[in-house]
């Protein structure tokens, strides 16, 4: 049969976009989207068979009951955040412990770049995040937080990037740069200077590469179909192992980087000998970190084991 399959077009996944490697048994209609759209059309009307779906979100949904989607353990968004803190420079913050207790945005609460800061600093950093004043652009979920968290949605009208440049909230935390930083209109900086350095020692110190999405199929379409999510692992496996395949071809480079294939080596080696894993044994710990930080956020109401965020077929990869 025909299934719909929405994610963001990468190296990862442009050869399942193009043909190249098929979902065994499904014909796919694929469609490349960026995660704002996808997100918003998966929680709200749920069109795809399957979709990229926010980790963070896919976490919230089981914890409150909502079963509409089981995961697979395919990660096609993984990112370091710290390069995803702003800071006010003339507020005398400059290391994370100063941002206990500041006024701090992000385009939403649940938004999983700002689930993985949050953990960050309250496990490498013992900042007390509920100290902190959150100031969201909007949500795409209702949520329900514990009475002792202040978050706030902005005004209609308004903007983080506007608080953030005249000095409304004291730092900015958002996978995009802050417009007043790139232009230079404010006195905004990256929280963390050398976030290369930042990012490399936190690897070291807990092996995780921040998982930001996964793949996610309908539940009423792997009810049918329950061979599907072992299918859509080894395609997507497939695709991801000839992406990574290609940075290390010399005769002709296929990335427009002089020095792809030996900086490929070096992230490969320091990363364990794979520097995107797929599947959820390798990334169970990981991804018990995530249902701890929703639980200690306040966004989830109960305690999420990993097992019950995938589909039984898949647990074993």
């Amino acid at each position: 049969m025909t299934l719909t399959l929405v994610c963001t077009l990468t190296d990862r996944t442009r050869p399942i976009h193009e043909g190249r490697i098929r979902i065994e048994g499904f014909d796919i209609a694929p469609r490349a989207a960026e995660p704002e759209v996808m997100f918003r059309e998966a929680m709200r009307d749920a069109p795809h068979a399957v979709t990229e779906l926010s980790m963070c979100s896919h976490i919230l949904s089981v914890a409150r009951g909502d079963n509409r989607y089981i995961g697979v353990p395919v990660f096609p968004s993984r990112a370091f955040r710290h390069s995803a803190i702003y800071i006010r420079t003339d507020r005398g913050i400059t290391r994370p412990e100063d941002l206990a207790g500041r006024t701090i945005g992000t385009p939403e609460y649940q938004q999983t770049a700002a689930l993985w800061v949050r953990g960050m600093l309250r496990d490498q950093y013992g900042v007390d995040t509920r100290s902190i004043h959150w100031r969201s652009g909007g949500e795409r979920t209702p949520l329900s937080l514990p009475p002792e968290i202040d978050m706030q949605v902005i005004p209609q009208g308004e903007t983080l990037e506007a608080m953030l440049a005249d000095g409304r909230i004291d730092a900015f935390i958002g996978p995009r740069p802050p417009a007043c930083f790139l232009n230079r209109t404010a006195p905004v900086a990256r929280l963390f200077a050398d976030t290369r350095a930042a990012e490399e020692a936190y690897h070291r110190a807990t092996g995780f590469f921040p998982i930001m999405h996964c793949i996610a199929v309908r539940r009423d379409v792997v009810e049918a179909h329950p061979g599907l999510p072992a299918a859509l692992f080894r395609a997507f496996s497939a695709a991801k192992a000839e992406a990574l395949a290609e940075l290390a071809m010399v005769n002709v480079l296929r990335v427009s980087l002089p020095w792809i294939a030996a900086e490929a080596a070096r992230q490969t080696e320091m990363m364990g000998g794979d520097p995107w894993p797929y599947g959820f044994r390798r990334n169970r710990t990981e991804l018990a970190a995530m249902c701890r930080y929703a639980r200690e956020d306040g966004l989830a109401p109960r305690d999420v084991p990993p097992e019950e965020l995938f589909h039984p077929t898949v647990l074993d990869g």
